[in-house]
């Protein structure tokens, strides 16, 4: 893609609030940093929202150079959510797929 494209990933799950930091911080050690690390990525980002019942939301969100750019981080599949070990223990809900968005400048 040129200059003026990028490619925004985003996925989504459900965790326990009082598990929030110990997650985002594990999330920033593996999903984010290796999103970083792969060439094409230009950024990314970790957000979080207070649901009810004492669960928080949380989504990453990340802008690449183009999809073969993805490719390098996800594999083939685009589409299907990357997980490292730690996510069972603590996800109550989760995506088992991302969403791609093409954002012109």
């Amino acid at each position: 893609m040129s200059e003026e494209y990028a490619v925004v990933r985003m996925w989504r799950g459900v965790i326990r609030t009082a598990d929030r930091d110990e997650y985002v911080d594990y999330v920033e050690r593996t999903g984010v940093e290796e999103y970083r690390a792969t060439p094409g990525n230009r950024d990314a980002w970790t957000l979080t929202r207070e649901l009810p019942d004492g669960l928080t939301e949380i989504l990453t969100v990340s802008r690449w150079d183009g999809f073969d750019s993805i490719r390098a981080f996800a594999g083939d599949d685009i589409d299907r959510a990357v997980y490292y070990p730690e996510d069972d223990r603590f996800l109550v809900e989760r995506d088992l797929t991302v969403r791609h968005y093409v954002q012109r400048s």
